[in-house]
């Protein structure tokens, strides 16, 4: 982030997006792995999909996080703006045990997801 552009409103966002545990749980994850969908989150942090979006839309609304579409998919990232306060605020609770618990199931799932597809490739290299 550009401490030029940094204002006391956007300050007042960064921290109010921080505020709240659930939301500092996706932060953290979108952090660590740089994008997600919202399913995945869902899955990774067991939240409801309306806990998740109404989440989603808060940090979105506050600047901190972007998307993109792919196909039928929206994957989320945190902004560059927002990304150098992140890093400075992750380095305090990078030994959090819930941040941590988050991040082996999000490698759980993700090491699921490369084994379904490494089996699906395989299977079609077969026929």
């Amino acid at each position: 982030m550009k401490l030029k552009h940094f204002t006391l409103n956007f300050g007042t966002q960064i921290f109010k997006s921080f505020s709240d545990e659930s939301r500092t749980r996706i932060l953290h994850l979108l952090y660590k792995t740089e994008e997600l969908t919202i399913s995945d989150i869902q899955t990774i942090l067991d939240f409801t999909q309306t806990k998740t979006s109404r989440h989603m839309s808060f940090l979105r609304s506050a600047g901190m996080v972007g998307s993109k579409q792919i196909d039928q998919w929206v994957f989320y990232s945190i902004r560059d703006e927002a990304l150098d306060m992140v890093v400075k605020i992750f380095g305090f609770l990078e030994k959090d045990t819930l941040l941590m618990s988050d991040l082996e199931t999000y490698e759980t799932l993700r090491t699921n997801r490369e084994l379904a597809i490494n089996k699906i490739q395989a299977k079609d290299y077969r026929i």
